[in-house]
Order: structure tokens, then C-alpha cells, then sequence
């Protein structure tokens, strides 16, 4: 894994937009490579959890999701990143998602699905005063992707505060996340990208009718995992686009496929490419992938 250059170079593009029913919204655009963005999804979702909201807001529709507990995952899986709770999960696409195995995705796809803006918002009414804080996402398209709401300190709960008596300390994150990714003042507080580590998944589908059997290949890459002490995390995943081959198991490190890995083949896996570097060809997908 790369070390993570975390000094962000602020941009300096502020864009105001008017709104037709008075008021306006001030983005302050920052840098939305993949690193960057990592950082700042980890942050929100496996740090701050119980202070943002996620939201998708169109004219005539707004969709709000919160978090009652933290989530129980946020990993990255072909340039989605998925968060999920017990209730609901997302994605949104942080870097190329190339398609699974097969590579898929046409490049004019890859490039609209892929965040291409990204701005920390301050709306404001006619009066000129903030009323809500916020970050937004673009993808290719120009399309607006998700919302991210931060703690707004005029709000408690589902109530307004006296006007003039807002809790300012409910700024506190937004001042946090502006000073490290708009104005560049503070480092980024990771060396890697937090949501790179090592992990191996066992696809639990029942597209993948041989999957139903997927417990004992995970119960056998754990204990080889344990066995060899590779620092990797050994999980399952829902669909991982390989159908009717299964039990499937990916590794996240290279961006390998294995098919038909039964606890014998889940053990060479481990001590041959987890340990030695060695993909294992007899299960590789597809066949011959071995770059």
C-alpha cells in the first residue's frame, strides 16, 4: 500500500449559485482524487457517523437517511465505496469502477459514475445568513450525486432553535473537515488510505448457486489466514460478478478472482498468493489472469 500524500492542496474556487426562491448557495470546490475522498468518507461515516446525514435532493424530491448506530460495513469493492447499517446502505463510486473481473464498465461509464466535483456548501437565506452546512458530490455527468448533511447548529433534533441562539460547537466538524480538504491548513489525519486494507471475501449470493456451501471456504481461509499471520481480513461479500462458479472468493490487494474454492483450494490461496505472491492459475478468473 502507498503512503498517502496528506497535505491537500487547497483549489481557492468558490462558486456561488442563486436560488430562484431567494437566497443562495456559496460551494467551496476541493480535490476529489481517490485518496482525498477516502479520507474524508472514513471520517464521515466511521468516525462521525452520529453527526452527518446522507441525503439525495433533486427538485421535488428529497430522500434523508441518518444513523442510529455505526456501521457495520464501509469497505471498497471496484471503485464503489458501500456503507452499510442494519437498516440501509450506499454507494457511491470514488474511483474507476472497472467492471469486476471482466472489465465491463465502457470508459465513457467508468468517467460519469465516477465523483468528479466535490464541494464543502454553506446555503444561505435572503437575508444573507448560513442556514444549512453540507458537502456535495458531482459525477461525470454534472449530475449531482449525494449529499452529505453536517450538523446544522440553528436545528436540535427536529427542532428549530430560538433565532438568535444558535449552538455554534455543532460547527465544530465542518470548521475541522474545511481547515484539512478546502483550505489545506491541516494534514490529513491518515498515512494510508483508510479504506485500502488487506481483505479476502467469500461471495454469499444465491446467484451463485455453489455458494450456499460458502461457509466452510471461509471458515478455512480464516483459520489459514490465522495460521500463516498475514495481516488480512478474511469476510464475506454479497455478489462479487462471477455466477455459477462458486464458492468465489476475491482478494482485494491485486483485484483477484478465484472460482470453485472449496476449504482444500481456500488454504493454497493463502500460503501461495497471500503469503508467497503466487496466484493459484487452476482457479484464477477468469482463466489466465495472472498479471
Amino acid at each position: 500500500m502507498t503512503e498517502l500524500n496528506c497535505w491537500v492542496k487547497s483549489m481557492d474556487e468558490v462558486v456561488t449559485e442563486e436560488l430562484s426562491t431567494g437566497g443562495y448557495i456559496e460551494y467551496e470546490y476541493f480535490d476529489c482524487g481517490s485518496d482525498v475522498l477516502a479520507s474524508l468518507v472514513y471520517t464521515l461515516f466511521e468516525q462521525n457517523w452520529q453527526q452527518v446525514g446522507v441525503a439525495h435532493i433533486v427538485q421535488g424530491s428529497v430522500l434523508e437517511l441518518e444513523f442510529n448506530a455505526p456501521p457495520k460495513l464501509c469497505i471498497l469493492y471496484d471503485g464503489y465505496l458501500t456503507v452499510a447499517t442494519e437498516g440501509w446502505h450506499l454507494h457511491l463510486c470514488i474511483e474507476a469502477n472497472l467492471g469486476g473481473p471482466l472489465c465491463k464498465t465502457p470508459e465513457e461509464l467508468r468517467k460519469q459514475r465516477q465523483v468528479s466535483r466535490a464541494a464543502f456548501y454553506r446555503r444561505f437565506n435572503s437575508e444573507g445568513n448560513p442556514r444549512s452546512w453540507g458537502i456535495q458530490f458531482w459525477n461525470g455527468a454534472d449530475e449531482k450525486l449525494m449529499t452529505i448533511l453536517l450538523p446544522n447548529p440553528l436545528v436540535d433534533g427536529e427542532n428549530l432553535l430560538p433565532e438568535g441562539k444558535p449552538d455554534l460547537s455543532k460547527l465544530a466538524l465542518y470548521q475541522e473537515l474545511r481547515e484539512i480538504y478546502v483550505l489545506g491548513n491541516k494534514p490529513i489525519p491518515f498515512t494510508k488510505n483508510p479504506l485500502k486494507h488487506s481483505y479476502i471475501s467469500v461471495c454469499t449470493s444465491t446467484r451463485c448457486l455453489p455458494s450456499r456451501k460458502w461457509q466452510p471456504t471461509f471458515d478455512a481461509l480464516k483459520s489459514a489466514v490465522e495460521t500463516a499471520g498475514v495481516d488480512v481480513e478474511v469476510r464475506t461479500s454479497g455478489c462479487l460478478e462471477v455466477c455459477q462458479q462458486g464458492p468465489v472468493v476475491f482478494y482485494s490487494d491485486d483485484r483477484t478472482w478465484y472460482t470453485r474454492v472449496n476449504p482444500n483450494v481456500a488454504e493454497i490461496i493463502v500460503n501461495e498468493h497471500l503469503v508467497q505472491g503466487k496466484k493459484v492459475s487452476e482457479n484464477l478468473y477468469p482463466p489466465g489472469n495472472n498479471s
